[in-house]
C-alpha cells in the first residue's frame, strides 16, 4: 500500500460526462511522487469564503500516470466542494491527502463481478484497466461489470467499457439502464435485478459494489440470500 501524502495538486484537465458529472485530471505540482492501487481514494481540502475549512473523498478514477490523477464527481445540489471543484479552471491549485481506502482487489482472485451506479464507476475504471493491462494479472478469470444509470447520457466511460471488453473476451460489460427510452437495446432495471443471474448459483466469486447506500444494500442482501459468504463481497458507499 501507498503511504499517506499531504498534496498540492493543480486542475490539469476538466471534461464534462454528463450536465452534472465532471472527470478532472490533476497534477501533483508539490511533494513526492503520489502512488496509489486500484480503488483507493483521497480528500480534497478548500476554505468556503467565511473560512470554513471544507474536505471531501472521491474515489480515484485512473491508473498512475506519472505525478496525475482522475477523479470523476457529481455536483451535488447546495454541495459548496462539488460545485467548487465542477466550475474549477485549469491551472487552480487545491491541497489534497491520501491515498486511503481499502476497496482495492483483494486476493486470491477469483471470477468477479464489479456492481456500480452513478460515479461508483470511478474505482473500476482503474482497477480493469490494470488487470487487463498485463495477461498474467486477470489470468483468465472472468470478470462482470454491471453499471446502472437513469438515462443513456450518464454512462460514464462508456465507449472505454465497450472497448475493454471487445478486446477481452473474460470481461462483459453490462450496462442497465432504470429510465430507459424506447431506443436502448441494452439492459433495463436496477443493477440487483441483473446481479443475481450472473451469480448463477456459484458462491466462489468476488464481488465489489461501489455506489449510493440503498444500492449497496440491496446488492449485499442479495448476495447474502444466495449464499455468498459476506468475506467475499467488498462494498464503498457514496453517501
Amino acid at each position: 500500500m501507498a503511504p499517506f501524502q499531504t498534496l498540492t495538486v493543480k486542475l490539469a484537465r476538466s471534461v464534462a460526462l454528463s450536465e452534472y458529472t465532471k472527470h478532472l485530471e490533476f497534477e501533483v505540482v508539490a511533494g513526492p511522487c503520489f502512488g496509489f492501487v486500484p480503488g483507493q481514494w483521497l480528500s480534497l481540502k478548500q476554505n468556503k469564503p467565511d473560512g470554513e475549512e471544507i474536505t471531501r473523498a472521491y474515489s480515484i478514477a485512473s491508473p498512475p500516470d506519472g505525478n496525475r490523477f482522475a477523479l470523476c464527481l457529481n455536483r451535488v445540489q447546495d454541495g459548496f466542494m462539488s460545485g467548487y471543484l465542477c466550475g474549477l479552471q485549469v491551472g487552480t491549485e487545491i491541497s489534497a491527502q491520501g491515498p486511503f481506502g481499502n476497496f482495492i482487489l483483494r486476493p486470491p482472485l477469483r471470477d468477479t463481478i464489479f456492481i456500480a451506479t452513478g460515479t461508483g464507476i470511478a474505482p473500476y475504471r482503474f482497477m480493469l484497466q490494470w488487470l487487463f493491462a498485463d495477461p498474467s494479472r486477470h489470468r483468465g478469470k472472468r470478470f462482470w461489470l454491471v453499471f446502472g444509470s437513469r438515462f443513456e447520457k450518464d454512462i460514464y466511460y462508456h465507449d472505454e467499457y465497450l472497448r475493454l471488453a471487445a478486446e477481452h473476451k473474460n470481461f462483459e460489460y453490462l450496462p442497465t439502464l432504470s429510465q430507459a427510452g424506447p431506443e436502448w437495446k441494452g439492459l433495463r432495471g436496477y443493477v440487483q435485478e441483473h446481479v443475481a443471474g450472473l451469480a448463477n448459483g456459484r458462491t466462489d466469486r468476488h464481488a465489489y459494489i461501489c455506489g449510493l447506500d440503498k444500492m449497496v444494500s440491496a446488492n449485499r442482501e442479495l448476495l447474502k440470500s444466495l449464499g455468498w459468504d459476506r468475506k467475499a463481497t467488498l462494498y464503498e458507499k457514496y453517501d
